[in-house]
């Protein structure tokens, strides 16, 4: 079934008014199908479809414990604006990242609508024990070609966080960058020339800067400061009030600017969720307070949505809407390699998220067609 749809009466993030028309899925400039079903989003933002390349979970269901689950997180995540993302297994037995591939490759269930999973995200296992976060530690592993046989973006791997210090990690970043995957630098005691050296092997981006890496320092600038001072790494940045303090976020907000900060919520199965327990993995988490903790206190993903992130990201920097959207649109779009999400322009996918004035989800509408919509306005 194609989509048709036509979205009238909203505001672009500039606040400029904005109609779009969708034809079989895809933006169209031309005028809208004769009698063709139309949205009112009066008084609405109209946005490109929300992109978010680290999703740990939903509604109460974990993608590394629950890999199954995979399409009912991602009938979920439409509740919170999200059009398309990579569903991410953090460090776990090889079983669950081969049942998640096998959930993922076997495709929606009939009848199913939702956020479109682009491909896997492999948080780990070669990460580095001394900042292993809220990974388990007796699933860590040193990179090898073992590790990542029959890992590609063919086969539905998007993405994999590592740490480029450790043994073997330059070989496997370039192995896996022939095979399309793209690489990130996470969970890592990495200094800046070994960030360097992993840029150069393939590596294009930096996992939830600033957490599980070691403090950006005078003479040992380290991850944070590979990123920040100049470099052509994207960082994936975690703007939920918890992960970074307002000023740090005010600086990475700063130093990379639209382009190359990519806005991530690592949302976990607590998105949706009150306070109480919760899991992460094969972990027992706590949520309380907008956080998701270990029992010890260990920071262990969010419990917001990427909406919420980008609220936060304003408030605190004080910069324009629209290079906020960018950093969740155009930017994971151009990252992943797919110019047919991330923005509004004719021939682009269908792909809307449609927010009120204070930034909360109305509607989403993926490829024409509107899977969200609580206040019945369609």
């Amino acid at each position: 079934m194609t989509g048709d749809l036509r979205v009238v009466g909203g505001v672009a993030a500039t606040g400029r008014p904005v109609e779009v028309v969708i034809v079989g899925g895809r933006v169209v400039a031309g005028p809208p199908p004769d009698d063709g079903p139309s949205y009112d989003a009066t008084g609405c933002y109209v946005l490109p479809g929300l992109i978010d390349l680290q999703v740990n979970g939903a509604a109460g269901h974990d993608l590394t414990d629950q890999p199954d689950r995979l399409w009912d997180v991602a009938a979920a995540l439409a509740r919170f604006g999200v059009t398309a993302f990579a569903p991410t297994v953090i460090s776990s037995a090889p079983e669950a990242r081969a049942r998640a591939l096998a959930a993922f490759r076997a495709g929606p269930p009939p009848g199913w609508a939702g956020a479109v999973p682009l491909g896997l995200h492999y948080e780990g296992p070669m990460i580095a024990a001394g900042r292993k976060g809220a990974h388990p530690e007796r699933w860590l592993v040193p990179p090898s070609s073992a590790v990542i046989d029959g890992w590609s973006r063919d086969s539905g791997v998007l993405l994999v966080t590592l740490a480029p210090e450790l043994p073997g990690a330059l070989d496997v970043i370039r192995d896996l960058t022939a095979r399309g995957v793209l690489v990130s630098v996470g969970h890592t005691e990495a200094t800046a020339a070994q960030v360097a050296d992993a840029l150069d092997a393939g590596a294009r981006l930096v996992t939830h800067l600033g957490n599980a890496m070691p403090p950006l320092r005078a003479r040992e600038p380290g991850p944070i400061g590979a990123a920040l001072g100049g470099s052509w790494l994207v960082a994936g940045v975690i703007a939920d009030g918890h992960h970074l303090d307002p000023l740090t976020l005010s600086l990475a907000w700063r130093a990379l600017g639209p382009d190359r900060f990519l806005a991530v919520s690592d949302t976990t199965a607590a998105l949706g969720l009150p306070d109480g327990p919760a899991r992460l993995g094969d972990q027992d988490v706590i949520v309380s307070a907008g956080t998701v903790r270990l029992p010890a206190g260990t920071l262990a993903g969010s419990a917001a949505s990427l909406p919420q992130c980008l609220r936060t990201l304003v408030a605190t920097t004080g910069c324009a809407l629209g290079e906020a959207v960018t950093s969740a649109t155009a930017t994971p779009a151009a990252l992943v390699g797919d110019p047919a999400r991330g923005s509004l322009r004719p021939g682009a996918r269908g792909d809307l998220t449609i927010l009120d004035q204070e930034l909360d989800v109305v509607a989403t509408i993926v490829a024409g067609h509107v899977v969200h919509d609580p206040n019945g306005r369609y």
